[in-house]
């Protein structure tokens, strides 16, 4: 029986893509180009929509809302039928937010951009930005097990290296570490002195372990 493969929703598709090369730093914070994103989420979905809401006005309606003290946005974006709304403050280049009768026309159109970034995101393109993550979990997933693979192929090399070692190679190079008081070699050493010691054998000194007691100690630290 053939296994029917599980459709991916959309947030599974959008929050694989790499944003970061879309991105630029403003006062500590990072942007992503909202061009980019309402681009690359309309490749994807040529239906998607976006609604910037209105309040009406003596003098008609305006694109932000306010408390009397400062102002914000609220854009939604639609996807599929499933609607996502974000609310953004009306910030100045600082990312304070501006007083209720400083706002502009410019300073309105600025932060409905912004808002349109943030929920394209909800839908998961960029949503990592917002999680504090510089790249979506897939990839840096894919990064970590690329570390992860080329740590244990330098690991496999050094204890490689310790086996072709020669005894008087093995015992030069402990020598070495003993004197730079290496912690991790040192407490080793200690560990295998008690149990000779609880054996009966005389120990004392590094090589009277002899050298593959010695190389066996070597593995550890690698």
């Amino acid at each position: 029986m053939t296994e029917t493969k599980k459709e991916e929703s959309v947030f599974e598709e959008l929050s694989k893509i790499n944003v970061k090369s879309k991105t630029e730093v403003k006062a500590g914070m990072t942007y992503l180009s909202w061009a980019w994103a309402w681009i690359e989420l309309k490749k994807r979905y040529p239906n998607a929509t976006y609604k910037v809401y209105e309040r009406e006005t003596e003098f008609g309606p305006v694109p932000y809302f306010t408390d009397g003290k400062t102002c914000w946005v609220k854009v939604s974006v639609t996807v599929e039928n499933m609607e996502c709304l974000e609310m953004l403050p009306i910030m100045d280049y600082k990312n304070k937010p501006i007083a209720y009768d400083k706002v502009t026309s410019f300073d309105a159109n600025k932060a409905i951009k912004r808002c349109l970034a943030k929920a394209i995101a909800l839908h998961g393109l960029g949503i990592n930005l917002y999680a504090g993550e510089d790249l979506p979990e897939a990839e840096q997933e894919r990064i970590n097990a690329e570390a992860k693979a080329k740590q244990e192929e330098a690991r496999k090399q050094k204890i490689e290296h310790i086996k072709s070692m020669t005894e008087n190679q093995v015992l030069a190079y402990a020598k070495g570490l003993a004197e730079k008081r290496e912690k991790r070699f040192m407490t080793e050493v200690s560990k295998a002195f008690n149990k000779k010691k609880e054996e009966g054998a005389q120990i004392q000194k590094i090589s009277d372990l002899g050298a593959e007691a010695i190389r066996e100690i070597l593995y550890t630290l690698v």
